[in-house]
């Protein structure tokens, strides 16, 4: 115990807050920089602090301590600002769930040879409830770019906006809503409801007191910034609004739309002053030139136009881009215009010459937004390929790539200081960056793509995951490292299991095959053809003879290992198999569906009674559970074979007595779509696109232990020692987990 926790449990409650509220800003005050250092560097300091006072008040305490008045020692703020870093970007998790403060610092600041942060996380081990203790440091670490991430929104973010004074942004997304953030502490400010379908645009008027949406509903709606409420809707002959720009003079309003018009509207009365005709298809952006004289308009005609806006005349059009142009920017000079386009490029544009200077770069996908810095000498572009990248304007050099969403980047926005941006993407986050500090990409190492499956081998020392990237890795689950990569399939690696010799692997993909691997060499043995859809599960039976795989064909086969044939087909669900898994006898199956069913299916008893039900496998199914209200995702079963666990679109877990054929109770504590089951002994893991995994323990039918992800989780399994948990994350990290059910020594 340290001795801020002894001098802390002498007080009553209201002593404790009091305490940890005034005891930083004193020390700082008295320049006792050696007790704030302590204080600061204190585990249980830090704890109690997030549990009184919040997370903001407890980032805001390193402020006061990195100070040069107050520590001098740079060494000394360093460390600080590491441990103040990782905090940041752990706000939108423990703001929502503190218990996850222990986790969150372990495994972002675990990388960190530091006696100091080695200390401090040597305390966090010592919890008093059971927890899961991450093995490596699998959340991207302080030192980089990735300054926090805002989570909120329950759909795609479309667009952000900034306001002039930097101090606020505001989002639209396709859940219906605004959002309006603090940039500074995250917090979430106010929720803009009133459009009733995607809204796809926002920008602020230039005196920062207005923000201005156009949505899918046919409106562009303007919101009072101060008191966050709706003060006028435009509307009339406007169709599916894609963008909307204020001219710097704040005096109109000008929105592009799905049908090909642009729509310049007054907006102080609303009133239409130009209708400007001229795109033969989708109009998805705007900008204005400085001297609010010029409209540059980006079309799903592949083509930008440039428009008088005092006499709502076309004054010419360029054309390079082979796909639409989905962004448009203009320099702050007013002399050159950027843009991105679906053909992946970034090009920039003379607008006195009116043709095309140069093409900065390419992304790996569609050009979803571009932004200028106030300097106007670099160019920020957000892509479909979950990037962020910045260009020097003037050499047109690739200087950096921001790697942290998920999912397409779908807007992007740059503070007046230059010194941040924001952007928006389709995993429903917004991240906040720095751009002028920070190391480029210290992400640790995992797949590039969503990890769908896991698996441990029976030897307790191997962990396969396949993923999204089309590739099979295997990792040491001693320590996390990555062993080698198996590259073969043609599509997203969606199964993963191992037989229980741990010599090989199967896998099911996109590319309709299972395959087999030798897990020593990598080595493909052998590839199934016959599923004419996604395989999106395999099991293996306990003997290591079958191979069971179940397809978005709505079949499940079985492969004998051996030779490599199919034995059996097995059909009945009227909907593709989510999931398959075998009991431990081995002499049956239970698959998961769409259908909202799990089946149960009889393998036989020997080859014999296999062959003669070869491909009139509908005679081999036992029973049928029904109960969920949706597709079921995941089936496990207990090592008695006794218990059947299913997890599904809907959040609860069904507990099915296998006896009986009947539910037999439900496991409730999930937010979203249960992703993956697993079992061993009377515990069971689920993990969630809630971001969680959960262990529970199927005797007091309640949560064991909590740990929460930075994305989706899409995968679990349990290593034989029953205390180490795989888990795979949509953003492509493999969490190494053990579950501490007592305080580490």
């Amino acid at each position: 115990m340290s001795d801020f926790t002894h001098g802390l449990d002498q007080m009553q409650p209201a002593e404790q807050t009091h305490c940890l509220g005034i005891l930083p800003s004193q020390l700082a005050a008295t320049s006792d920089s050696e007790k704030l250092y302590s204080l600061l560097t204190d585990y249980n300091f830090i704890e109690a602090k997030l549990s009184a006072s919040g997370v903001q008040a407890l980032i805001e305490d390193y402020d006061l301590a990195t100070c040069p008045d107050i520590i001098s020692s740079e060494q000394k703020a360093d460390k600080l600002k590491l441990i103040q870093e990782a905090i940041r970007l752990s706000s939108h998790i423990i703001a929502k769930d503190p218990t996850q403060l222990a986790a969150q610092l372990i495994a972002r600041l675990m990388r960190f040879e530091i006696p100091e942060i080695q200390a401090l996380l040597a305390q966090a081990k010592h919890q008093k409830n059971p927890w899961l203790r991450p093995l490596t440091p699998s959340f991207t670490p302080p030192g980089g770019r990735l300054l926090r991430t805002l989570t909120g929104h329950t759909d795609w973010v479309q667009a952000v906006a900034i306001t002039p004074d930097g101090k606020q942004a505001i989002s639209a997304s396709s859940d219906h809503t605004l959002k309006v953030w603090h940039l500074e502490t995250g917090e979430e400010l106010a929720t803009l409801k009133g459009h009733l379908t995607y809204v796809n645009a926002v920008a602020v008027t230039p005196d920062g007191t207005k923000v201005i949406s156009g949505s899918w509903d046919n409106t562009i709606k303007i919101w009072d910034l101060a008191t966050k409420t709706e003060i006028l809707t435009f509307a009339g002959d406007t169709f599916a609004v894609e963008a909307v720009a204020v001219t710097p003079d704040g005096k109109r309003v000008i929105s592009g739309s799905w049908d090909g018009s642009i729509k310049v509207w007054n907006l102080a009365t609303g009133e239409v002053i130009f209708n400007l005709k001229g795109h033969s298809s989708f109009v998805q952006s705007i900008a204005v030139t400085p001297d609010s004289k010029r409209l540059i308009s980006g079309s799903g005609d592949n083509s930008i136009k440039v428009w008088n806006l005092e006499t709502g005349k076309e004054l010419f059009t360029l054309t390079d881009h082979a796909d639409w142009v989905k962004a448009v920017a203009v320099t702050p000079d007013g002399e050159q215009i950027i843009s991105g386009s679906y053909d992946g490029t970034v090009k920039v544009w003379s607008l006195s010459r009116r043709e095309k200077l140069f093409t900065l770069g390419i992304h790996n996908s569609f050009v979803q937004a571009v932004a200028v810095t106030p300097d106007g000498k670099r160019v920020i572009s957000a892509a479909g390929d979950k990037t962020l990248k910045v260009w020097n304007l003037e050499t047109q050099a690739e200087l950096f790539t921001f790697t942290n969403h998920i999912a397409p980047v779908n807007a992007v926005a740059v503070t007046p200081d230059g010194k941040r941006i924001v952007s928006g993407s389709s995993d429903k986050t917004l991240k906040v960056w720095h751009l002028e500090i920070g190391q480029e990409n210290l992400s640790y190492a995992g797949h590039d793509d969503w990890v769908n499956a896991v698996a441990v081998t029976a030897d307790g020392t191997k962990v396969i995951s396949g993923s999204g990237d089309n590739s099979i890795k295997v990792w040491n689950l001693e320590n996390g490292e990555e062993l080698f990569a198996i590259p073969g399939h043609k599509d997203w690696v969606k199964a993963i299991a191992v037989t229980p010799d741990s010599k090989k692997i199967v896998s099911g993909s996109g590319d309709k095959t299972v395959k087999v691997w030798n897990l020593e060499t990598g080595q493909e043995i052998f590839t199934f053809t016959g599923h004419t859809d996604w395989v999106n599960s395999v099991a293996v039976t306990p003997d290591g003879k079958l191979a069971i795989s179940g397809s978005a064909d709505k079949t499940i086969k079985v492969w004998n290992l051996e030779t490599g044939e199919e034995v059996l087909t097995f059909i009945g669900h009227t909907d593709g198999i989510k999931a398959v898994t075998v009991t431990p006898d081995g002499k049956r199956i239970i698959s998961a569906a769409g259908d909202k069913t799990l089946k149960v299916w009889s393998l036989g008893k020997d080859e014999n009674i296999l062959a003669t039900f070869w491909n009139f496998a509908v005679k081999n199914q036992l029973f049928t559970l029904k109960g969920h209200e949706s597709f079921v995702n995941a089936v496990a079963v207990t090592a008695d074979g006794k218990w059947a666990i299913s997890g599904g679109r809907e959040t609860p877990i069904k507990v099915w007595n296998l006896s009986s054929r009947k539910e037999a109770f439900t496991l409730a504590g999930h937010a979203d779509a249960v992703t993956s089951v697993a079992t061993l002994g009377n515990k069971v893991i689920s993990v969630s696109d809630d971001n969680t995994l959960k262990v529970w323990d199927l005797l007091s039918r309640k949560v064991v232990a909590t740990f929460r992800g930075d994305s989706a989780l899409k995968a679990c399994a349990i290593a034989p020692d029953g205390v180490t948990i795989v888990a795979a994350e949509a953003s492509g990290q493999v969490h190494f987990l053990r579950l501490e059910l007592v305080s580490s020594q």
